[in-house]
């Protein structure tokens, strides 16, 4: 990696992610670090940055609707028996240094603050990976810990009363193309019927791209996906589905999402054995 607030992620040598560490951006966006743009091996953007569909959705992150009321996603609030709404409770991360860095990935201390108080530390570790001349692969974890002396709960718009919108955890905004990406897992093809449901992969294939998405822990694989494609392209894996996540005080959350990023559309045969070869190796 390098650079200094934009370091460069590379894979053989290739750039294939620039990172932002101290974006400046209006506080309604919940400012945080992020992954954009990501790219294949031949150059293709497959994320996108404050699209004016969603403003506030930031490339490849983490951010979460609902800590303790306050809003680490950006954009309006949903709130219950009222619908989204515009409040001034966003939070933000903040950046406070890399314990490690290498040309292919870091480990990087984060700050979750909000209206002057930190509530949660974060350890987020991200790794580049080569998996073959048209496939790389993007190990990201983060660790989730509650430094206040009361437990703190994470929540969506669902466990709000918004059913099916179950976002916030790691999330990527993908490219928005012509055409709607084709979404697939092992057993199940269409957003309707991969979303909200848990699946050791999940494919997103555009035009001459795909994204394969794979919860590399037991208990990340516990979180059911959460999609979109018809009304933009985007992946996360929920941390908040059915209902809301207690960390107690002291305690630590800690999910690993691993993204094979391939040229060409990969059907899932071919998506399966990236994804092994990716978390296994």
């Amino acid at each position: 990696m390098t650079g200094t607030d934009s370091p460069v992620l590379r894979v053989a040598g290739r750039p294939v992610g620039r990172y932002v560490i101290r974006p400046e951006l209006p506080a309604r966006h919940s400012p945080r670090p992020y992954l954009h743009p990501v790219t294949t091996l031949t150059g293709t953007p497959v994320t996108e940055f404050s699209p004016a569909d969603h403003p506030h959705h930031l490339g490849v992150g983490v951010a979460v609707p609902d800590v303790e009321g306050h809003n680490f996603w950006g954009g309006r609030t949903y709130v219950r028996d009222q619908g989204p709404t515009e409040l001034d409770n966003h939070g933000s991360q903040r950046h406070t240094g890399f314990p490690l860095r290498d040309p292919d990935g870091f480990v990087e201390e984060l700050r979750w603050v909000a209206d002057g108080t930190e509530l949660l530390r974060e350890r987020r570790t991200v790794a580049a990976t080569a998996l073959t001349d048209r496939a790389w692969a993007l190990d990201f974890t983060f660790s989730l810990t509650n430094i206040t002396s009361r437990p703190l709960t994470l929540g969506s718009p669902a466990t709000n009363g918004r059913p099916g919108a179950a976002y916030g955890g790691f999330f990527w905004r993908a490219r928005k193309e012509a055409a709607a990406p084709d979404v697939l897992t092992a057993a199940a093809e269409g957003e309707a019927a991969v979303h909200g449901h848990r699946a050791d992969w999940l494919a997103l294939v555009g035009s001459t791209w795909s994204l394969v998405f794979a919860g590399a822990t037991g208990r990340t694989r516990e979180d059911p996906w959460f999609v979109r494609t018809e009304e933009y392209p985007g992946v996360g894996s929920s941390l908040a589905h059915g209902s809301r996540l207690e960390v107690a005080a002291g305690d630590t959350a800690v999910r690993r999402v691993v993204t094979v990023v391939a040229d060409g559309r990969l059907d899932a045969d071919a998506a399966a054995a990236l994804v092994r070869k990716a978390v296994n190796q």
